[in-house]
Order: C-alpha cells, then sequence, then structure tokens
C-alpha cells in the first residue's frame, strides 16, 4: 500500500458504478463488459463442491487441548496446501467490532459522491476513494467501488485520505485493525507450525508489519454475466483477512481446480487466504490462490479486507528448512518493497505478478 503515485498514467474516463446504478440502471458501459473468455459464466452453474472451503476453529488453536491443537493445525495445513483459503469462526474478534466496520464502511459508501470525492484515489497508487490497478485508458473496468487506506507503520498512512464522515470512522478503523492484526499474527505462528518451523520464524523475519484495509462496495448490476466485480487474482499480501457484509449477496470466488468456486459466507466468520508472500517463504509448499468478485442483479455486496504483509525494508525468500535436494529453491531473494511496487503498478491479472520472484528453469529460457 505504499504511495506510488505514477504521473505519467492515462487511465481515462472511469465511471463511478453505483453513480452509474442510479442513473442509468440499465447500461452497461463498453469498459465494464468483458470479454466473453472473461464473463462469469459459473452464475448460471453453481458449483455444489463450494460448502467444501475449509473451516478452522481459531480458538482450538489458541486455547485448546493438546489434541485439539494437533487436530486442528493439521486442518490448517490441509486448508493451506489444498485450497489456499478457508473461513475462521472463533476467531476472537467481538462480533460489536465486526458490526461497527461494517456500518462505517457502509455509511461512507452511502455519502453523496462529492463528499466520497474529496479522498481520490491518484492515477498508480492504492490509497484513497476510487478504482485501483487502472493503468491505461482502454484497460476493462470492474463493477465495483473501493475505498482504501494504509494503516500501519503509520508513515504509509496519507492523512488527507482519511474521513471525518462517517462520525467515528477513524476510530473504528483504528480499533478494528489492531484486532485484524493480532488475528494476523497468531495466525502466521499457527502456519508456521503446520510446516514444522518455530513459530515466530515469520514475526521475526517481516520487522514492522505493513498493515491496510480496503473497503469494496459492489453495487447491483442489471448484466451480471457480463461484468466482473474483482478481476482474478492472488494478493500481494502474506495474509488476507476478507469481512464480507452480512446478508450480502455471494460474490468471492476462487479458482479451485480450474473452476471458479463460490464462498458461502459463514455468519461472524472471516475469510483468510494465503498472499504470494507466503508462497514464496514456504518454497511453494503453500500457494496464493486466484479469486475474483461477481456481482448481482437486485443485490448489492459490501466487503472489508485486511491486507497484511512484512516491512517494505526486508529481504524475503525461501525459508532455508523448507528447502533441499528433493524440493530446490523456486523463488530468488527479493526486497519487499519492490515486490509491493511492483504489484501496485500493475493490472491484476491472475498470478502475473509472481513472476517478479520465480527463478526460471534452464529449459524456459
Amino acid at each position: 500500500m505504499a504511495p506510488i503515485p505514477i504521473s505519467s498514467v492515462k487511465v481515462g474516463h472511469i465511471d463511478d458504478v453505483q453513480e452509474l446504478r442510479k442513473t442509468k440502471p440499465t447500461i452497461i458501459p463498453e469498459r465494464f463488459v468483458r470479454d466473453k473468455t472473461e464473463r462469469p459464466t459459473s452464475l448460471t452453474a453453481p458449483i455444489p463442491s463450494s460448502s467444501g472451503i475449509p473451516t478452522i476453529n481459531f480458538s482450538k488453536l489458541s486455547s485448546g487441548n493438546t489434541d485439539e491443537l494437533r487436530t486442528e493445525i493439521s486442518q490448517l495445513a490441509t486448508a493451506c496446501k489444498e485450497w489456499g483459503f478457508f473461513q475462521v469462526v472463533n476467531h476472537g474478534i467481538d462480533l460489536s467490532r465486526l458490526e461497527s466496520i461494517e456500518k462505517v464502511a457502509q455509511g461512507f459508501f452511502m455519502l453523496p459522491l462529492a463528499e466520497k470525492q474529496k479522498y481520490p484515489m491518484a492515477p498508480g497508487t492504492v490509497q484513497g476513494y476510487g478504482q485501483a490497478f487502472v493503468l491505461s485508458e482502454d484497460q476493462k473496468l470492474d463493477w465495483c467501488n473501493m475505498f482504501a487506506l494504509g494503516v500501519e507503520p503509520k508513515f504509509i498512512r496519507n492523512p488527507s485520505l482519511w474521513p471525518t464522515n462517517p462520525e467515528k470512522f477513524s476510530e473504528t478503523v483504528e480499533v478494528y485493525s489492531k484486532e485484524v492484526r493480532k488475528l494476523c499474527q497468531n495466525l502466521l505462528k499457527y502456519i508456521a507450525m503446520s510446516l514444522g518451523l518455530k513459530g515466530d520464524i515469520f514475526e521475526k523475519m517481516f520487522g514492522e508489519a505493513v498493515q491496510a484495509i480496503r473497503m469494496n462496495y459492489y453495487p447491483p448490476c442489471s448484466r451480471p454475466d457480463l461484468v466482473l466485480g474483482l478481476s482474478p487474482h492472488s494478493d500481494g499480501s502474506a495474509l488476507t483477512v476478507l469481512q464480507q457484509g452480512k446478508d450480502n449477496s455471494v460474490g468471492l470466488q476462487i479458482l479451485k481446480d480450474d473452476r471458479w468456486v463460490p464462498v458461502q459466507p459463514i455468519p461472524n466468520a472471516l475469510v483468510i487466504n494465503i498472499g504470494d508472500t507466503i508462497e514464496v517463504l514456504t518454497n511453494g509448499i503453500y500457494k496464493s490462490v486466484e479469486h475474483r468478485a461477481v456481482t448481482h442483479k437486485v443485490k448489492d455486496r459490501l466487503s472489508i479486507v485486511t491486507f497484511y504483509a512484512p516491512s517494505y525494508e526486508v529481504e524475503l525468500g525461501p525459508v532455508q528448512e523448507l528447502v533441499d535436494e528433493n524440493t530446490p529453491c523456486k523463488y530468488r531473494r527479493y526486497n519487499h518493497g519492490e515486490y509491493s511496487k511492483h504489484y501496485v503498478t500493475n493490472k491484476l491479472q491472475g498470478k502475473q505478478t509472481l513472476e517478479f520472484a520465480k527463478i526460471q528453469s534452464k529449459s524456459s529460457n
């Protein structure tokens, strides 16, 4: 989430999808209409295996007996290795915190457009209100409005982008983010243990971890079969924590065995996914997974996403304990700040940005 303005980027006219929905509810501008190969055809054929997305009971990790801990860590390992996504229940974040962040996020998106535009997302950056990852005038757009903020460390914040309206917005984001930060730190400890590593290995490696929050609002769309709410991508973070709006439409889909699987939200659960950084650190044992968002004809959808990643200063590469002659090193060492810059200055396109870190085999030269 480092602020990296690209002054030369020309993005053309970008319609605000909420305003489009209000003023021209049946019109889908050409920039939102996806090529036929990208359209969300799975909307017409829901995949029954969606219930198979693993669920992890955090309370059994944090306060269970030895047998419960061992069993849950084994399930966590399976979830990370086979899915790269899981829903976490009994995560320890009070329900009132989830309700409060949802309330202020919804409140922000319901403000008049002129008020939201006081916090613009400049081309080539990923903080503020607008659409991120738009880097050309002919790029296809997502049916989504975003509002994103850098949270930790403090120097990544842009104070002019933190709104005073809705009331208590900033205070609510601060309190919520502290709770999610603790959850990420704990999950990384158990993920390390699931690999046979020391529980504090990632915390020591990460330095002062970078944390950002992004709120996504997907208005209804008259032709959900033509658009995407969010383009397919993997996350550049170590972990991503997703809170889905209460009673919203099902919008998140993950790519599993070459099929798009919808994630059915569990009430009060949080969805966790493995980011590119963990794929690199685990030498590909745990892989980041492509995911996307689709829209709904009559229902809107709100999501609140936290990205948790290493300090921009640290050098990263596969953990030595996970590399041997049978599993050679698949990723080079690199500076995480450089990777973050690379990630935010490229459009969302599957797992393309992870090529930055891969060691190319001799046969591919």
